[in-house]
């Protein structure tokens, strides 16, 4: 079973509310400096080292952040661009699906920079589209709650573990709501594609009363301070910034398999300073900007310039073939079919209430 030893191989993440901007000032002093913007689902507080180290850089450019919802991010630049206004220079985004679209539907410009050759071929799209993290999707769970025994570490011993402790866990389970949180549909897509029993997995956490959120933090509040017991397929970066800080939240990567998702970069197609982007997404796949991210954020790096702990090629070599990492390319479109994401969201609803 893979529990919080690993905690050194995840990291933070938190979804906000709505958009928040914030102004960084250039570090050269010069008020009418150049400003790069991005729009990002990494909240600005986490995003704050990649920033510092953006600016040290690049002394001569402000940046502006916008914090939003991986929806909005995609909505806004599609809006802008085809309303024939300027968007944002650079995006950044755990929803997969939706940067994919963005890059296929030709709402992204191609970006040949000097890693591009180097970026593993999973993660990388065309040269638009770049996966720059790799994180897991894991099962969270109240330590005390399991005092004396072991928490389920595969789906098979998680449907034993809801259907023999019945009433005792009824409504302390929480997971993802897919009609709401886009990483949690992501993941629940993969599941069906990579488990074939799971829809059994969603009744007995139906029948345990399982209640839905559509952000981590809310699942995870309520792991640390005992109201839950577990939670399933919770962002792992998120699950760990969390277990560090609450010493009752314990993490499992399932040994049975482990999702890997990754936060996707973009330099949008109508971009008001594309070049600017380009130095920003330029700086996030850097052996500088990756190790930001692995040592400071926490967050598992996809550059194999990286070396240590927090990188793809480590978790590789310490779970193998248990790792199942989405690649970045256009399968990742299949579930935004609104005929297809209705049907498996109408059987999501349907299995869950089955008792």
């Amino acid at each position: 079973m893979r529990v919080l030893p690993f905690l050194c191989l995840l990291g933070g993440l938190s979804l906000p509310a709505s958009a928040q901007a914030v102004l960084f000032p250039a570090l050269s002093g010069d008020a009418s400096a150049q400003t790069v913007t991005v729009y990002s689902s990494l909240d600005e507080p986490m995003a704050r080292p990649m920033i510092a180290g953006f600016q040290a850089a690049n002394p001569d450019v402000a940046v502006r952040y916008e914090d939003m919802l991986t929806g909005e991010i995609y909505d806004r630049i599609v809006r802008e661009t085809d309303a024939g206004l300027k968007t944002a220079d650079f995006a950044f985004s755990s929803a997969m699906d939706l940067q994919v679209k963005l890059s296929n539907d030709g709402y992204a410009q191609r970006s040949d920079l000097p890693m591009s050759g180097r970026w593993p071929d999973w993660a990388n799209w065309r040269n638009t589209a770049y996966a720059l993290t790799f994180e897991p999707a894991v099962f969270v769970y109240h330590k005390p709650s399991f005092a004396g025994q072991a928490p389920p570490s595969t789906r098979a011993e998680l449907i034993d573990y809801l259907r023999r402790e019945g009433s005792a866990v009824f409504g302390k389970i929480g997971t993802y709501d897919i009609e709401r949180s886009g990483v949690g549909f992501l993941f629940m897509a993969r599941d069906q594609e990579q488990f074939g029993d799971i829809w059994s997995v969603i009744q007995a956490m139906g029948a345990a009363g399982v209640k839905l959120y559509s952000t981590s933090s809310a699942i995870l509040e309520r792991v640390s301070d005992g109201r839950f017991v577990l939670g399933y397929n919770i962002l792992g970066s998120y699950a760990a910034d969390w277990a560090s800080r609450h010493p009752d939240v314990g993490i499992v990567l399932p040994r049975d398999y482990t999702v890997v998702m990754s936060r996707i970069g973009l330099v949008p197609q109508a971009a008001a300073s594309p070049d600017l982007g380009r130095r920003y997404l330029e700086f996030f796949m850097s052996k500088e900007g990756q190790t930001i991210m692995a040592r400071e954020l926490q967050i598992p790096a996809v550059s194999p310039e990286v070396a240590g702990v927090n990188t793809a090629n480590t978790m590789r070599e310490m779970l193998g073939a248990q790792l199942r990492p989405v690649p970045v390319s256009p399968g990742l479109m299949v579930y935004l079919d609104q005929v297809k994401r209705a049907r498996l969201i109408a059987r999501w609803n349907e299995v869950l209430r089955l008792q």
